[in-house]
């Protein structure tokens, strides 16, 4: 069987559920050794861990908005593993409201857990892969942040910000054979868009040309070619995984 990524470390956020975990399954299938984090579902965390449990896996929770929890845990990190090729950053939440009515709480854990938490990951996962002169990162973002929906700027804004951190890394560790790019999925049958109405999903897939949402695997496909070897020539860019949106 082909184990594209036998020699790698890979680290997911958001790794245990939806498309973070597809992604953690496509990596573990390919040979790597996955560290995948989690905030705060320690029963699907469990269950991942089981269904894995004859695989180089470990999870790990963690607030990603959290600058010193992700220190630490990349100390902790070090004491296991000498290498880091590979961090997806599929971490992501939404707390939806029109900007009238928007809390300034929601505004903030939006923005620190989907763009603070890639920058915080990002950061020191560079720092690694640096030294190796090596490395492929990954942000899940969405057609929201280059669409917009309403009721969702925190959410947009978290998006395009990730845009943006990826096309300004690559510029910075290119030459150090390091890629970033993203991934934007569209509309994908995961617990994020579980609170949607069945009017709301009726009306959000007469938009989408294909006339369906998508599966994580689909997602995790895309993701597979842009940490691989193989794409060692693409960075900078957004791939958009959202059936024509």
């Amino acid at each position: 069987m082909d184990k594209p990524f036998a020699d790698c470390r890979a680290i997911v956020t958001g790794g245990t559920r939806g498309i973070g975990r597809a992604v953690s399954e496509m990596l573990l299938r390919g040979g790597a050794g996955v560290t995948a984090v989690y905030g705060g579902n320690d029963e699907a965390a469990a269950a991942f861990a089981r269904d894995w449990a004859d695989y180089p896996l470990k999870t790990v929770k963690l607030d990603v908005a959290d600058y010193n929890a992700c220190e630490a845990f990349f100390t902790e990190f070090d004491g296991d593993c000498d290498h880091l090729e590979i961090l997806v950053n599929a971490a992501g939440i939404r707390r939806d409201a029109v900007v009238g009515m928007m809390s300034v709480e929601d505004w903030r854990r939006v923005i620190d857990i989907n763009l603070s938490g890639s920058f915080n990951m990002t950061k020191f996962a560079v720092q690694r892969m640096m030294q190796n002169r090596y490395g492929r990162i990954v942000c899940v973002t969405s057609p929201s942040g280059r669409l917009g929906f309403a009721g969702q700027a925190n959410y947009a804004a978290s998006k395009a910000g990730q845009v943006a951190l990826m096309s300004s890394l690559a510029k910075e560790v290119g030459r150090r054979g390091i890629t970033a790019n993203c991934v934007s999925p569209g509309f994908i049958e995961t617990d994020l868009i579980a609170d949607l109405s069945d009017e709301q999903k009726s009306d959000y897939r007469k938009q989408v040309p294909l006339k369906r949402f998508g599966r994580p695997e689909e997602v995790a496909d895309a993701v597979r070619y842009l940490v691989s070897r193989e794409a060692a020539y693409v960075t900078g860019t957004v791939v958009e995984i959202s059936g024509g949106l």
